[in-house]
């Protein structure tokens, strides 16, 4: 069974009020006020004086269950949500995999999903490994992107990018974290990058949403109320707290406390916010907890995973 062997996140320390943004994301007193007191962003991380590959080595400095493991590693997969992110032709991924000495695992990224990515890197890490004839083979799930155009720094009306990086290990038969359901709906016509599909997008956002939330909960032969802690993608807080009205699910076993203070980490939304659960002590043995997220741009991606941990 798929599983979590460890996972370690790194966040810069420099943090930066949104007001500061307004200028460089030509956003106006009005929108930065509804960022702060409506979606309940306050401050992003960002990390200025670090390129994306010194991102991904912050987080595999802080991996040590790798060391000495190194060699069973077979392969690496980068979750992304940008298809395009240094110049051709470095490669940030097989440099690290250089360093880390994973150069002879098989290295390769998913953007195709957007921020749904990290997610999707971690089913496909589970399926490679029980296809491996190497019962004790792993695989590592990075994620971790650079905010370095407009583009890639704002979301809008939605959400404002951070900085940071993750490193995942995994393996096919691990004891904790263990991968109970995954369930992901991708739907092209929520093609947001025409203006005609941005309101639907909108409109079905949380339906949709709600829905693939609903079957990984059932595929993982669970109800709601069996959810200890959802840990969401960060892209804002009312967001979050309409979803929960919807499907009549507490808002307070959502862990909120990291969007107002790190932005949305792309892919990494997900394993920052698993370190603070258990950093926190909101995890104990045998608990079933949901990861959720979405990933926007040329279609839209919905995605949720039940883990026990």
């Amino acid at each position: 069974m798929t599983a979590l062997d460890a996972v370690s996140v790194y966040t810069p320390a420099h943090r930066v009020p949104i007001e500061s943004l307004a200028e460089p994301l030509e956003l106006t007193d009005v929108q930065v006020r509804l960022f702060r007191r409506f979606h309940g962003l306050g401050e992003v991380r960002l990390d200025p004086d670090r390129s994306l590959a010194d991102l991904l080595r912050a987080a595999l400095d802080g991996l040590v269950e790798l060391r000495g493991r190194e060699h069973r590693v077979r392969y690496v997969i980068h979750g992304r949500a940008m298809p395009v992110v240094v110049p051709y032709p470095h490669n940030p991924l097989h440099e690290v995999c250089r360093e880390f000495g994973l150069a002879h695992a098989l290295a390769f990224t998913a953007t195709h999903q957007s921020c749904a990515s990290g997610l999707l890197a971690v089913e496909l890490a589970g399926r490679l490994l029980a296809a491996d004839a190497d019962d004790d083979a792993l695989a590592l799930v990075l994620a971790g992107e650079k905010a370095f155009t407009r583009d890639a720094r704002l979301l809008p009306g939605t959400s404002i990018f951070g900085e940071g990086a993750s490193a995942c290990l995994v393996s096919a038969n691990g004891r904790r974290d263990r991968l109970l359901s995954y369930a992901c709906d991708q739907r092209g016509e929520f093609d947001t990058e025409f203006g005609e599909r941005t309101e639907l997008f909108q409109r079905e956002y949380r339906p949709s949403l709600a829905g693939v939330i609903r079957r990984a909960v059932a595929d993982a032969g669970l109800g709601l109320d069996d959810i200890a802690l959802v840990l969401p993608h960060n892209v804002n807080v009312v967001t979050w707290q309409r979803l929960c009205t919807l499907m009549g699910f507490p808002v307070r076993r959502v862990l909120l406390c990291n969007v107002p203070v790190n932005g949305h980490f792309f892919c990494a939304d997900a394993f920052a916010n698993h370190r603070t659960a258990v950093e926190r002590g909101l995890l104990r043995e045998g608990d079933r907890y949901l990861v959720a997220t979405v990933g926007a741009g040329a279609g839209a991606t919905f995605s949720a995973m039940v883990f026990e941990h």
